[in-house]
């Protein structure tokens, strides 16, 4: 017969060692609040799982709850029948998440195996994991999305290993069934909304604070927020501005890429002319100068033909150019 997770847990307790744990410095998310309850998680594992599980206490919960790796932390996982479900919630699409899970499957399976011997011929039995993100960003993403490790790998052919985890979209119109089958899933989506609708005419403070005032009256994560409230308003700014402060390093660390392409361009066209002789401050100049990443790769090309700088500052125009800069 096949042994339970407990099982294994429990042969193996009076063995633990004592481990050292880091301090948390990161608050709970909303999505982690809600899905810390047993009750909710297992119907969320249903609905994700297809299956009828009754038993909150047939479930243990695996989540990381004090240890954090390169400053992430693990949403929520938890084992039932030897198979271990790891959660994340994104509010931002991040196409690293296989890595992360990668992070967290083996933290966890550490974890597991305390006082086992990994190198005698007796195999360890492990849960198997299924990792899911549960994606309500604003940024147009599928209904389901399959990311996998290997999408990452430098360099392509055999893969030794893998790992793969579905993003599921639940923003309003995607995965209805898998909602419906989760109703506070469904709740938190309509709190969410709220919130961002609000937004667009109120601070965000604002916001947040009729968002839980009308959801309260409408019934939407009523006893979740009548208990939480409070956390709940707190939470709900982080988050958002923990969003904007995302996208704004994306979009800063897009400009900062294009730059460093730039450069890397104009540093190549200028070696490659330097090889050719004296070349004219003019020239070094407008190459410096310019902004265009095409114009820069077509100046490129144009240097690896030349024999010449003349013949590379005529097929290029820059005579004109220069005339345009001057006047």
């Amino acid at each position: 017969m096949r042994k339970s997770y407990k099982k294994i847990r429990a042969k193996k307790m009076h063995k633990k060692q004592k481990v050292t744990v880091t301090i948390r410095n990161h608050k709970d998310t909303i999505f982690r609040m809600i899905f810390k309850s047993k009750k909710e998680l297992l119907i969320l594992y249903n609905a994700v799982n297809g299956t009828h599980y009754t038993n909150p206490d047939d479930l243990q919960i695996t989540t990381l709850e004090n240890a954090i790796y390169m400053n992430m932390k693990n949403d929520v996982s938890c084992v039932l029948d030897m198979r271990m479900n790891l959660y994340e919630h994104q509010s931002t699409f991040n196409p690293n998440m296989p890595l992360r899970d990668l992070f967290y499957i083996a933290r966890l399976y550490e974890n597991l195996v305390v006082g086992e011997n990994i190198y005698s011929s007796k195999r360890i039995l492990l849960p198997t994991p299924k990792f899911i993100i549960f994606y309500n960003g604003v940024d147009e993403q599928p209904e389901r999305k399959v990311m996998k490790l290997s999408d990452s790998f430098a360099i392509k052919g055999e893969v030794n290993l893998e790992l793969i985890a579905v993003q599921l979209n639940i923003n309003p119109g995607y995965n209805e069934e898998l909602k419906r089958g989760c109703p506070i899933l469904y709740q938190y989506v309509c709190y969410v909304e709220k919130v961002r609708k609000n937004r667009e005419t109120m601070f965000i403070e604002e916001a947040v604070r009729k968002a839980v005032d009308d959801c309260i009256k409408e019934n939407i994560l009523k006893d979740f927020l009548l208990k939480n409230k409070a956390e709940m308003i707190q939470m709900s700014i982080f988050e958002y501005d923990e969003e904007k402060h995302k996208k704004f390093l994306r979009q800063e660390g897009f400009e900062d890429g294009l730059e460093c392409g730039l450069n890397s361009w104009k540093e190549t066209i200028i070696e490659i002319l330097e090889e050719l002789g004296d070349m004219p401050d003019y020239v070094k100049e407008t190459i410096l100068s310019e902004t265009n990443l095409g114009t820069l790769k077509k100046w490129n090309k144009l240097a690896a033909k030349a024999d010449s700088i003349e013949k590379f500052v005529k097929s290029s125009n820059m005579h004109s150019l220069r005339e345009n800069i001057n006047s």
